[in-house]
């Protein structure tokens, strides 16, 4: 975009005073304004952490800037965590930080230098009346924003609050690595954060959950004495150094979205678009990326309506990305209680791959000596990823933590499975998971899905699933197959998923049933409650479904009670309206769901394991929530379940999910650490990778993978080709093993020129 721009900043942090600066340099011709309502050195942070990543952008874009900062870095590249006296360390991950304050001078510095007003103790004019005088008005005016919150009918922004109190300080001592610890007090657990800035000088953020805040009394103590009693606390790590403070207050962290970045030629940035916990040392990170981002669309794009929205298009999904990061890693500390009696070196793990970000590979990488410790504490042995580690669930041992999770193929005749299913579940066997689950299997025709779905109520299928299960056994020895057993309830007489995911049959439908008569959707048939001769009945089909089942060679038996199907819709306080004995509370709620289960054990072999998947939250208001579900959790092992698959949503239809990879984990982590249950993790887990280190972690005990296993049948062996494994856990079939190698493709080693001449 060309042309001299008259340009409104409001707000005077980083982000705001960075953009300023490289609009400036990119166009000498603009008229650029900062307004920032407090005083140039007010700032109420110490030290903040850049990314190399961030600094490489900043370097390409300015030069003068870069060197300024690279003059005050202070760099060091180990993670130390401290708990109950141990200290771990783990090498190799490359840290930036410098004052906030000097960074403020540093940018206030480079716009005088490039003729960027500055006004300070200066509150911007109103935005309706910068938006009339200017071309463009950025609004960096941080989380509180009062530009975004001027036009909130447009932003739509969503403000979320968290559970912990935090408090930003700082010690005049220089750590020697970014340091956690942990202290287990007579009031709760805390936690510090702490990192060098300075020669001398380190950042300390002290954390705690809100009653923990309130039972240590931090709610009744002034600055002075919160910043005592927090040096005292930590004593060990400050060394008996006190603590000083800025203004510090103690706050909650708000994570902000907004719908909408852009409002005609009015633009938000930094934390007034979004937040990310700071924990994953964000804020001031994402501001800069901002900034750059903003300015290069500017440059690139013929106007401004266009330069915004690729702008908003650009940056979008990376926040987007790094707040689920965030999200993971706060809440990891939120939960931080449940994480603390595990093994030394798996909690020191946890922690440094809370956020999904750091892995199992790039540990290894970084710090190999560390993961390897990690992984003989967890009984791995030598050569053998954690994925390839066996799991023992009552009488049946699988050899490595792989599941082909639950895909319905709608592709049954009458229910009955045919060639497709021998092929497809005999295919993803031969490939070397350690589990194969089938698709959800029905107990009865009106207990469907569509018309294409599998069953066990007739002995005609049980032959059928018979036939399945011997060429697993005979064809891949050392790979179990489950069924998953379940009825559709209001989900039911619905059009194969490729046809029109869950509309109705144009023709053809059968009645449905559910806990209470509420249609799926707005078209959906409303389904008739079930009486309680009518549960009697569906209890029944489970059981003689189970017995079936047994005889049939099934290794393991599935529970399915997520999702919205019959038994998910008794658990659920969106979908369970009843008023008998089967609803209301949750116990209530999990009175029939457990009265199956109980009657599907006492029929299933002893010495087989059942577990059960459930859906730990309808992502939807009002709904079950996520310490529900570990009371549903509690609920189920109690009564003999050896694991809970651990799935979210698809309850309700108007639910709205947190997509992301690996994005249902936390709440399997969650009921893992609360029950003591063995646990299966579901949800865009697509590597290797992700799957070790969800394992070494502790996070989960299986990882159920689906759309991966479409892709490629065989991605257990090929894991184990990419990480050189061989063992006893991926065991290639016989008539396979000629291409247990990967393929050779175009040439790449060919000689490289070992002289440049000269002309």
């Amino acid at each position: 975009m060309t042309g001299a721009l008259r340009v409104a900043v409001v707000g005077g942090g980083p982000g705001g005073l960075y953009t300023a600066a490289l609009l400036k340099r990119l166009d000498p011709d603009r008229e650029i304004t900062v307004w920032e309502r407090n005083a140039p050195d007010d700032t109420f942070g110490f030290g903040i952490v850049l990314s190399d990543e961030t600094l490489g952008g900043i370097e390409h874009a300015d030069p003068v800037v870069y060197e300024a900062l690279r003059k005050e870095f202070v760099r060091w590249d180990a993670i130390d965590i401290v708990h109950r006296g141990i200290r771990h360390t783990c090498g190799g991950h490359g840290f930036a930080a410098l004052g906030r304050r000097r960074l403020l001078h540093i940018l206030h510095e480079r716009c005088r230098s490039l003729g960027v007003e500055l006004r300070f103790r200066t509150p911007a004019p109103p935005p309706d009346r910068l938006r009339e005088t200017h071309d463009l008005v950025v609004a960096a005016d941080g989380v509180r924003s009062a530009t975004r919150g001027r036009y909130a009918d447009v932003f739509r922004p969503r403000v979320t609050g968290h559970r912990c109190r935090y408090i930003w300080l700082a010690a005049d001592l220089a750590f020697d690595a970014f340091r956690f610890e942990i202290a287990e007090t007579e009031h709760g657990v805390m936690q510090l954060h702490g990192y060098p800035y300075a020669a001398g000088s380190s950042t300390v953020i002290v954390e705690m959950r809100e009653e923990v805040w309130r039972a240590a009394g931090f709610d009744a103590l002034d600055e002075r004495e919160s910043v005592e009693r927090c040096a005292k606390i930590f004593a060990d790590a400050l060394g008996g150094r006190p603590l000083r403070s800025n203004r510090s207050v103690w706050t909650t962290f708000r994570t902000v979205t907004n719908a909408r970045w852009s409002h005609g030629n009015l633009v938000l940035l930094g934390d007034a678009a979004h937040t990310a916990h700071f924990s994953i040392g964000s804020g001031t990170k994402l501001a800069v990326e901002d900034a750059l981002a903003l300015a290069a669309c500017l440059e690139e794009q013929p106007s401004l309506p266009k330069a915004l929205a690729a702008y908003e298009e650009e940056r979008k999904p990376v926040v987007a990305s790094t707040q689920r990061a965030a999200r993971a890693s706060l809440e990891w500390f939120e939960d931080l209680a449940l994480h603390l009696d595990r093994p030394p070196r798996q909690f020191a793990f946890g922690l440094l791959t809370r956020s999904r970000r750091v892995t199992h590979a790039n540990l290894r990488m970084r710090d190999p000596r560390f993961t390897e410790a990690v992984e003989r504490e967890f009984g791995c042995p030598p050569g053998t990823p954690p994925m390839f580690t066996p799991f023992r669930l009552r009488g049946l041992t699988l050899r490595n933590r792989v599941v082909v999770s639950p895909m319905d193929m709608y592709s049954a005749v009458d229910g009955v499975p045919g060639d497709f299913h021998l092929v497809h579940l005999g295919a993803r066997a031969l490939g070397g998971a350690g589990l194969v689950m089938t698709e959800m299997v029905c107990v009865s025709p009106e207990g469907r899905i569509t018309p294409g779905c599998t069953g066990l109520w007739s002995g005609k299928q049980a032959e059928a699933w018979r036939r399945i299960t011997d060429f697993v056994h005979r064809q891949a020895p050392g790979t179990a197959i489950g069924v998953q057993l379940g009825h559709s309830g209001r989900k039911g007489s619905t059009r194969r998923m490729w046809e029109g995911m869950d509309e109705p049959l144009p023709r053809g439908n059968w009645p449905l049933v559910a806990a209470s008569p509420l249609p799926y959707r707005p078209g959906s048939q409303i389904p008739r409650q079930l009486t309680r001769a009518r549960l009697t009945d569906i209890r029944e089909q489970f059981v003689n479904a189970a017995v079936r089942a047994a005889r049939a060679g099934f290794d393991l038996l599935e529970l399915h009670c997520a999702h919205g199907y019959l038994l998910s819709g008794f658990l659920s306080p969106l979908t369970n309206l009843r008023t008998d004995a089967y609803g209301g509370s949750l116990e209530r709620r999990l009175r029939f769901p457990l009265e199956v289960f109980d009657a599907v054990r006492e029929v299933w072999p002893e010495e087989r394991p059942m577990t059960v998947r459930i859906s730990a939250t309808d992502w939807a208001e009002g709904g079950t929530t996520a310490e529900e579900a570990v009371e549903i959790a509690r609920a189920f092992a109690a009564h003999g379940a050896d694991a809970i698959d651990v799935s979210t949503g698809q309850v309700v239809a108007e639910e709205q999910p947190e997509f992301g990879r690996s994005y249902q984990v936390p709440f399997a982590d969650r009921i893992r650490r609360a029950v003591g249950v063995p646990v299966i993790a579901v949800g865009a887990i697509s590597s290797w990778d992700d799957v070790n280190s969800l394992i070494l972690a502790g996070r989960a005990d299986l990882c159920a993978l689906g759309r991966p296993h479409l892709y490629d049948p065989h991605w257990t062996l090929h894991a184990a080709v990419e990480q050189g494994y061989t063992g006893p856990a991926a065991v290639w079939p016989a008539p396979y093993r000629a291409g247990s190698r990967r393929p050779p493709t175009g040439r790449t080693d060919a000689p490289k020129p070992r002289l440049t001449l000269g002309r």
